[in-house]
């Protein structure tokens, strides 16, 4: 028999740990490296509140429950069918990579462990830096090392992203009269081999044909097809088939999990906060957060002022749909009132994603905005933690992503589309039209 290939040698980055602070044992039969100068960098990360230093902190204890002398040396096993992981120390740079950057710093660090690693192997195509920074596999690849992004939870391809809804075209006038007649609704069994677009839970479909139209919905069990109508949810109205199919996934209690995606002016965080608002009854609480990812990466210590004024700058955009949807109401208005009693209790809470750290989920309806900003892990350790009766709602654009690490196709938000299609707790729609006005529209699209 031949002999099979040697495992390959993977060194990790700082930055696929704190994506994935599980990626250690994500590589199957192959071995791991973490440069020391990564250990160092992943110190730094330990200290504060936000999901990042969540993450550093929770690879730091998966590392202490497994680490020995030898995880220094010839490495430590990381399980049957498994390979090894070790740190490898760096004594200062190796002299290729110091000719070419000079500089003495982490990622250089880095590069030198994989090129040490490699001028030492006896097959240098197999031994791989894994880094989620585009420039430093540019760097490894000058230096003629191989080198690639962490792709394990990556969506295979973003263009074919489930979008929760379909169109059916030229249906016969007789099924379509039955969603008109009561109960409002058709089995599905009746009408399945009519549907040319794939049937699964909790989808949405526009039914036509040249007499009439109907927006139906197919339940969580796949027996009947339903009648959607139009309706408000706290003086908000859809505008469209995409916000009426949104309108009825939030307010379905067989659905508690929904994401809702666009482009920005689509709607979705308003409905979603409204729909909360008309279905407060249901739970002991509204929840909303976003994560905190300052744009061009800066951290948010160089704003002025204490924690809650730094913060305030994202969290902003929650309460301006806030006041959208209270200034529909006079201020003697019950509903006006109810929202500023709401805020008051703490029935109605808009926080930073990182605050709900140790927060029971338990009959909350809890909206996560800015979705896409968050990596898959973080989406996993958000949902895991709801509770009986809780409603988890994200929203995003998977297009429009302010996180220097994550794109279309790595970010939670698709990933979590991408893996949770026709589970019948969960539905999806993609709001497509932008309805925050003409100009705003135009914008999006052009620019």
């Amino acid at each position: 028999m031949p002999r099979s290939k040697s495992p390959k040698t993977f060194i990790l980055d700082t930055n696929v740990i704190l994506h994935d602070p599980t990626c250690i044992h994500q590589f199957q039969e192959n071995n791991i490296v973490i440069p020391l100068a990564v250990i160092g960098e992943i110190d730094h990360f330990k200290r504060g509140s936000q999901v990042i230093n969540l993450n550093a902190r929770e690879f730091t204890r998966t590392l202490d429950k497994i680490t020995g002398d030898a995880i220094f040396n010839g490495g430590i096993s990381l399980g049957e069918g498994k390979g090894k992981v070790r740190i490898y120390i760096t004594k200062g740079l190796n002299q290729e990579v110091h000719e070419a950057f000079r500089e003495d710093n982490p990622d250089h660090r880095v590069l030198s462990c994989a090129l040490d690693i490699s001028n030492t192997s006896r097959s240098k195509n197999r031994v791989i830096l894994v880094t989620k920074d585009v420039n430093l596999r540019m760097k490894a690849k000058s230096l003629g090392l191989q080198a690639q992004d962490y792709t394990t939870d990556q969506i295979q391809n973003i263009e074919h992203l489930y979008t929760g809804r379909a169109f059916e075209e030229d249906f016969d006038d007789e099924i379509l009269q039955m969603f008109f007649t009561p109960p409002y609704e058709v089995p599905y069994e009746e009408i399945k081999d009519h549907f040319v677009n794939e049937l699964i839970p909790n989808k949405y479909f526009i039914i036509r044909n040249s007499i009439r139209s109907v927006l139906a919905y197919l339940d969580h069990e796949m027996q009947m097809f339903r009648k959607i109508d139009k309706n408000a949810v706290y003086g908000i109205m859809p505008r469209n088939a995409e916000q009426t199919f949104a309108v009825d996934a939030l307010s379905n209690n067989n659905i508690p999990l929904v994401t809702l995606t666009g482009k920005a002016g689509t709607g979705k965080t308003l409905l979603a906060l409204a729909s909360a608002l008309h279905n407060r009854k249901f739970y002991r609480q509204i929840y909303i957060a976003r994560p905190v990812v300052p744009l061009s990466n800066k951290d948010i210590g160089f704003l002025p002022g204490d924690v809650d004024s730094k913060l305030a700058p994202y969290m902003q955009p929650l309460w301006d749909n806030l006041k959208v949807i209270q200034d529909q109401f006079k201020e003697t208005d019950s509903k006006y009132i109810v929202i500023n009693n709401m805020v008051k209790d703490d029935k109605l809470v808009i926080e930073p994603l990182s605050y709900i750290r140790g927060r029971s989920l338990q009959r909350i309806f809890f909206i996560v905005d800015e979705a896409q900003n968050l990596t898959p892990h973080e989406v996993k350790t958000i949902i895991t933690r709801a509770g009986e009766g809780a409603k988890l709602v994200l929203t995003g654009d998977v297009y429009q992503i302010d996180h220097p690490y994550l794109d279309a196709m790595s970010n939670g938000l698709s990933y979590l589309i991408d893996n949770f299609k026709g589970q019948k707790l969960y539905a999806h729609v993609n709001l497509e039209k932008g309805e925050r006005s003409e100009l705003a529209e135009l914008a999006s699209n052009l620019l």
